[in-house]
């Protein structure tokens, strides 16, 4: 399933509005960079050394998100160097990759998802781009391509999904759970089948409730309040109580992780075909991931900024404030969407009990819509095998 972010309230504008802007952006990108360089390129990092990427990766460091700009993307952007320059024809920013404060040798490159990229998913991207180090896989969109676009996930970065369904707590007083709300018939707006699916086959919602029309501006929960609706815990409740005009109070919501949505959010993965040929770049590249996103969080307001300005240089229709980016990096870090791996304690490892359970649960949503035919091995879809054990958060890294 792809993951649908085009539904930031602040944004005001329609799925075809960003559509025909993608549209415009993947035209434009033969032109000159429109950023000027931030500042002076960091030290280089000791020759052979666990940071010197030179000559085990490639010279730019391809990654690929699946939305615009935003802090859930901190690590990403925070490894781009102080020389960056910004092509907002082309939607990507480029300079050193600058791990712990020195230039590892390599240069990175970060390139939006979304309307930038007409919306296609990003394992897609990868096997369309062979220039794609790295890509932002959500696990079940890992399990709906696997069969024509498989992808490895190699770190984990944000350990519970923040997607919620929200509702307006004067509709419905007292209640506080998914499941308390759903009992009352609340249509269930969300911009794909797999989270009323996930829903339906808990009991927890009827078919009838489903309701997969939401388009991603604040339009209809202003307009009718009966309504629960899809979300994100690290935006949605700070942009409708600050941001929007018509509403200006706070939602109540729960995380989908609390009634079965056990998926890892945006992974970072490799194409399956290409692990081998990249395996001497991951030994090194996949603990600098682990440690920038615990470094990020530590502290991200220099990222966020980053994150602002690519935002309002890119102008694609999306609006992102300073506001909801700070927002968003306390609120991965104190609701525990970013954390150690509960069972190994370790940064970015992946369980393989729960990456079974998600292949059960999801792989079988994902055949009965007949998105797949055959369910894909957990063991096929991710490894641990370039995880460094000791990078934990609360640690020094």
């Amino acid at each position: 399933m792809r993951r649908t972010r085009g539904r930031r309230g602040a944004a005001l504008v329609t799925t075809a509005l960003a559509a025909a802007v993608a549209l415009t952006a993947c035209g434009g990108g033969s032109g000159p960079p429109s950023g000027a360089a931030a500042g002076p390129a960091a030290p280089a990092a000791p020759a052979g050394g666990p940071l010197d990427l030179a000559g085990v990766c490639p010279a730019t460091v391809v990654m690929q998100q699946d939305w615009q700009p935003e802090s859930e993307h901190g690590a990403m952007y925070s490894l781009v160097g102080p020389d960056r320059t910004i092509d907002a024809d082309a939607k990507t920013v480029k300079g050193s990759l600058v791990a712990h404060g020195v230039d590892t040798g390599v240069d990175i490159e970060v390139r939006p998802g979304g309307p930038s990229v007409g919306f296609q998913p990003v394992p897609a991207l990868m096997y369309l781009d062979d220039s794609i180090v790295l890509g932002a896989v959500n696990s079940d969109e890992a399990i709906s391509s696997a069969a024509s676009h498989a992808t490895v996930a190699v770190t984990s970065q944000i350990t519970v999904s923040p997607q919620i369904l929200m509702w307006d707590p004067a509709t419905y007083p007292g209640k506080t759970t998914i499941r308390d709300v759903a009992a009352t018939g609340a249509p269930v707006v969300t911009s794909g089948d797999v989270i009323p699916a996930l829903l339906e086959s808990q009991g927890i919602i009827a078919a009838s409730q489903s309701d997969t029309s939401y388009d991603g501006t604040p339009a209809r929960f202003v307009s009718d309040p009966k309504i629960m609706q899809q979300g994100f815990a690290t935006a949605e409740p700070y942009i409708y109580e600050n941001e929007i005009a018509q509403w200006h109070k706070p939602v109540g919501f729960e995380k989908l992780a609390d009634v079965g949505y056990s998926i890892y959010p945006e992974p970072l993965a490799v194409r399956a075909d290409k692990l081998d040929a990249l395996r001497p770049c991951l030994q090194k590249l996949v603990p600098i991931m682990q440690q920038a996103q615990i470094d990020y969080l530590k502290n991200p307001r220099p990222t966020n900024q980053l994150i602002v300005d690519l935002v309002n240089a890119y102008q694609t229709g999306w609006t992102y404030s300073a506001g909801v980016a700070d927002f968003s990096a306390k609120a991965q870090v104190d609701q525990g969407f970013v954390t150690n791996d509960p069972a190994s304690g370790v940064f970015g490892q992946f369980d393989p009990a729960r990456m079974q359970k998600i292949v059960d649960t999801f792989g079988q949503i994902l055949q009965r819509n007949g998105t797949i035919i055959a369910v894909p091995g957990p063991k096929s879809l991710y490894t641990n095998e370039f995880i460094d054990p000791n990078i934990r958060m609360g640690s020094s890294g």
